[in-house]
């Protein structure tokens, strides 16, 4: 008994030292989040979509400057044709241009102003929606990590049960060659000892492909070589917070929300845009041009005294006033007031959800909480089970089917302490997320 408790606790020592030894080289929640936030390709197409309606900004404010162009034209006529004389002859001619013009709006009916102001909503939603998917990514890193902790703690476990069966197969060998067991009983226990280490083969390919997941969300070539750090974490001073406190504090922060809001407000604009088709429109233009003129068989001046001669200037102002454009303006005014109505439940429907998961979140937790707390008290009772079966077994009081069920009971309430702090934690982390605050271990 006490050569058992010596093995099972050098065990423990060495898996306490694997765990520093992971410590001090792995990758920290920190580290990979920020990794992953760094190079996950979903995040890098929503920061285009952000820089492309950067330039939608742009473009809109580039509507408010004039519009500038030049044009230049050679012509050639052959056959009869008009003469300078404003007489008809067989002449070849040819005719130089050259126009340089601008025009730029005066008045719009504010569809500048409403299209500038809506277009950087629309820039401020797209930041949102950055946002909450940087946060979305951190959540599914943080959900991961945990993974790979609880794997590690289940393949720990799963080791120790070998430990255990190991020992007990080297003691029923001991025994056997003196005669105090049985062939059958060391069969038995080889058996047993096999299924642990099947076990801890299972645990171990669940343990790696937890490690797998996390890689593929760094965007790392390939795990090998990865591994996290074990953080000291304990869950006994979490305190909950009510889901009204906690939902109250996410609408005043969560993007998911923020977006929402800037796209309502753009909708309103949107509004404004389409009765601003009903007003009159005003631009202005203005302009200059000159031309060069030659015809086969007539003397004409040079080309510097016919573009001299021929320079000309013009300045308009021209008004555009809508009378009847089919409805057309009409039902637009309509259809953007129903897409406003619909960003509004769209709003609506978003509180709602997040409300939600905040609640639900929160239940999780507590009930987390309280599996958390009645598998402590399983688990000591299921050591102090064990450990009186061992006795009994080791003394020939008991048999290998009771001894492994026994030891089978407290390795699975060891398994479930370890699911429900984990479950705990991460639930508590959750409710802290959804409150705005960082996700650290």
């Amino acid at each position: 008994m006490r050569r058992f408790l010596t093995i099972l606790t050098a065990a423990a020592v060495t898996a306490a030292a694997l765990q520093a030894q992971e410590a001090s080289g792995g990758w920290s929640l920190q580290q990979c989040i920020d990794h992953a936030l760094e190079h996950n390709i979903t995040l890098r197409q929503q920061e285009n979509n952000v820089k492309q309606q950067e330039i939608n900004v742009d473009i809109a404010k580039g509507s408010r400057l004039p519009e500038v162009s030049t044009s230049a034209g050679e012509n050639f006529s052959f056959g009869r044709g008009l003469t300078e004389n404003n007489t008809y002859s067989n002449t070849n001619t040819t005719s130089t241009s050259l126009s340089l013009g601008s025009s730029v709006p005066v008045f719009y009916g504010h569809r500048i102003r409403n299209s500038i102001k809506s277009s950087e909503l629309d820039l401020s939603a797209a930041t949102a929606d950055l946002q909450k998917a940087r946060e979305d990514i951190s959540l599914q890193v943080a959900q991961a990590y945990m993974q790979i902790l609880y794997g590690k703690e289940i393949l720990d476990v799963a080791r120790n049960q070998v430990t255990i069966d190991s020992l007990q197969v080297e003691r029923l060998s001991a025994m056997l060659e003196n005669g105090k067991a049985s062939a059958s009983q060391l069969a038995q226990q080889k058996a047993a000892l096999g299924r642990s280490q099947y076990n801890v083969a299972q645990a171990q390919g669940n343990y790696d492909m937890a490690l797998l997941d996390l890689s593929q969300l760094l965007e790392l070539e390939t795990p090998e070589g990865f591994s996290i750090t074990i953080p000291q974490t304990t869950v006994e001073n979490i305190l909950l917070e009510s889901p009204e406190s906690i939902y109250d504090k996410a609408v005043a922060s969560k993007p998911v929300i923020s977006a929402e809001e800037f796209r309502l407000e753009a909708a309103e604009y949107a509004i404004k845009n389409a009765k601003a088709a009903f007003l009159p429109s005003i631009s202005l233009s203005g302009g200059v041009g000159t031309n060069f003129y030659t015809a086969s068989g007539v003397t004409s001046n040079s080309f510097y005294e016919q573009m001299k001669h021929n320079f000309s200037q013009y300045l308009g102002l021209s008004l555009s006033v809508p009378v009847f454009t089919g409805f057309q303006n009409r039902n637009q005014v309509r259809s953007t007031q129903l897409a406003k109505e619909n960003q509004s439940l769209m709003l609506e429907a978003v509180k709602k959800g997040l409300y939600k998961e905040i609640q639900q979140a929160y239940y999780n937790a507590a009930a987390a909480r309280e599996q958390y707390r009645s598998s402590i008290a399983s688990k000591e009772s299921a050591r102090e089970s064990f450990d009186l079966m061992l006795a009994k077994y080791e003394n020939g009081k008991a048999n290998i089917t009771e001894f492994n069920e026994a030891r089978d009971f407290y390795l699975e309430a060891e398994s479930d302490l370890s699911r429900a702090r984990y479950e705990y934690l991460f639930s508590a982390k959750l409710l802290d997320f959804y409150a705005g605050k960082p996700l650290t271990l």
